[in-house]
C-alpha cells in the first residue's frame, strides 16, 4: 500500500471492530481517516470517541447520520430537529465538520415526493444556520432511487443540489458517493456543478455488485467487486476541484461476517489499487 493519504474507512464497513479495535487497526496500517457513525460512537461515548480518535492522530472525516427529515407530523418533525442539532454537537466535539444528511423517505400514507421535499428544504432553513455556529457542514446525501419510498426522497445529484444551492454551500453541500450516482448519466455534470459551488463536502466509494441481496440495503460491493470505475469517478471529483478524504462505506453482510482488521486492510489495498 503505497498511497493512503486520502484514504478514509468509514466505520459501517468495518462495524464488527470495536472503537478501539477500529483506532489500533488503522494505526497499524497507516490508514489517516475515520468516518463515524452515531450509535458506535453513543455507545462507546461521544466525549471518550473524540478523545480517542485524537489521541491516535485520526481525522474524523464525516459523522453519519442526521436526516430524516420528511415528517407531517408537528411532534415529530420537532422531534427530527432536536435530533438533528445533537447530531451537530457530535460532530462538532468528534473534531469532524462533515454531518452526512440521510433526507428521509415518504412519511406512512404519503404519495407527495415533491411535498416531502420541501419540508427537508424547511428543516434545512433551521439546521444550516444552527450548523454553521457549531462549525459543521451539512451533506445531503442522495440515495439510488430504490430507496426514495422508505428511506430518501433525494434520488440524484440534481435534487441535491437544487437543495443545497437555497442555502450558503459553508452551510449545505451534497455527499458524491459512486454506490448510488454510478447509474446517472448526468452525474458527472451535477459533480461540476457542485465543485463550482464548492458543495462537494465528502465523496465515498462503494462498488455496485449483482445480484443485490434480499432486502438491497447491505447490497455495497468491495471496491473492484463490480460495475463501477472508481478512478473515472475520482477523476470527475477531481476536475470539479475537490482534494479532500476519500471514504469507503459499505454496507455488506459478507465482509461484516469475516474478521474486521482483515477486511479493513483489504479495503485499503483495493482502495489503492484502483484509485492510484
Amino acid at each position: 500500500m503505497t498511497d493512503l493519504a486520502r484514504f478514509s474507512i468509514n466505520q459501517m464497513t468495518v462495524k464488527q471492530l470495536s472503537m478501539p479495535e477500529l483506532v489500533d487497526t488503522c494505526l497499524e496500517l497507516g490508514v489517516p481517516g475515520v468516518g463515524l457513525w452515531r450509535e458506535p460512537v453513543q455507545t462507546y461515548g461521544v466525549d471518550a470517541t473524540a478523545k480517542l480518535v485524537r489521541d491516535a492522530g485520526l481525522a474524523v472525516t464525516t459523522l453519519c447520520r442526521g436526516g430524516f427529515l420528511t415528517a407531517i407530523d408537528p411532534d415529530e418533525r420537532a422531534r427530527a430537529l432536536d435530533d438533528n442539532r445533537r447530531a451537530v454537537d457530535e460532530a462538532a466535539t468528534l473534531g469532524t465538520d462533515v454531518l452526512v444528511l440521510v433526507s428521509g423517505g415518504l412519511p406512512t400514507g404519503s404519495k407527495d415526493l415533491r411535498g416531502a421535499r420541501e419540508r427537508i428544504a424547511d428543516a434545512l432553513a433551521e439546521l444550516g444556520p444552527y450548523a454553521e455556529d457549531h462549525g459543521v457542514k451539512l451533506a445531503i446525501e442522495p440515495l439510488h432511487p430504490m430507496f426514495a419510498s422508505d428511506r430518501c426522497v433525494v434520488s440524484t445529484l440534481a435534487q441535491a443540489l437544487d437543495l443545497a444551492e437555497r442555502f450558503p454551500a459553508h452551510q449545505v453541500g451534497v455527499t458524491v458517493d459512486t454506490y448510488h450516482i454510478w447509474w446517472d448519466d448526468t452525474a458527472p455534470e451535477q459533480i461540476a456543478r457542485a465543485g463550482a459551488g464548492d458543495r462537494i463536502h465528502t465523496f465515498q466509494l462503494a462498488d455496485w455488485t449483482t445480484p443485490l441481496p434480499e432486502g438491497v440495503l447491505n447490497g455495497r460491493g468491495q471496491i473492484g467487486d463490480g460495475a463501477i470505475d472508481m478512478r473515472e469517478w475520482l477523476g470527475y471529483v477531481t476536475a470539479a476541484g475537490y482534494t479532500g478524504p476519500i471514504e469507503v462505506e459499505l454496507f455488506n453482510d459478507g465482509l461484516w461476517a469475516r474478521d474486521g482488521r482483515e477486511v479493513l486492510a483489504e479495503t485499503a489495498e483495493r482502495f489503492v489499487t484502483h484509485t492510484g
